[in-house]
């Protein structure tokens, strides 16, 4: 079976800085190929002032975009779920595919380290959309979540 438009959840706690920027560089780069989805577990009141402004330098306007909580349909619906320094605060849906990435909090850093961990999330997200646009069937998904940065959780050990 194949994955027309593969879901992709970017989770951190805040969602007020990683994940936001993954999501938005993901619906510029993956565009109409891919559906995007960003949430944290315990969602911030606004977003990170430096991440709207370097991101803005890149041409993305995010001032609009607004912490979102995740929700179980979110979950549900992903197929691949990209956590942030969410660690335990994040739920674990059975038979997702997850990639956690590894990335500074840019809360309280100034522009130039936020830039640096902007141009992180931009490669990241350039690889991944290459990666599933690529191999959209629900078989490689899994085959492929078995690299070091990658595990699919089967349906029988996952926690709610």
């Amino acid at each position: 079976m194949t994955i027309e438009h593969p879901t992709i959840l970017f989770l951190c706690v805040h969602n007020a800085g990683r994940s936001q920027m993954a999501a938005a560089f993901a619906r510029e780069i993956g565009g109409e190929r891919v559906v995007i989805h960003s949430a944290g577990s315990d969602p911030g009141a606004s977003l990170n002032p430096a991440v709207i402004a370097v991101m803005r330098e890149k041409g993305i306007d995010i001032s609009n975009e607004t912490p979102r909580r995740l929700t179980e349909e979110m979950g549900l619906a992903a197929d691949v779920v990209v956590t942030m320094g969410c660690g335990d605060a994040c739920p674990v849906y059975p038979g997702k595919r997850y990639v956690d990435w590894e990335l500074t909090d840019p809360a309280g850093r100034s522009e130039g380290d936020v830039r640096v961990i902007r141009d992180e999330i931009e490669g990241r997200v350039r690889d991944l959309i290459e990666q599933l646009t690529h191999s959209t069937s629900r078989t490689t998904l899994e085959r492929d979540a078995h690299t070091p940065e990658a595990a699919v959780v089967p349906p029988d050990t996952a926690q709610p």
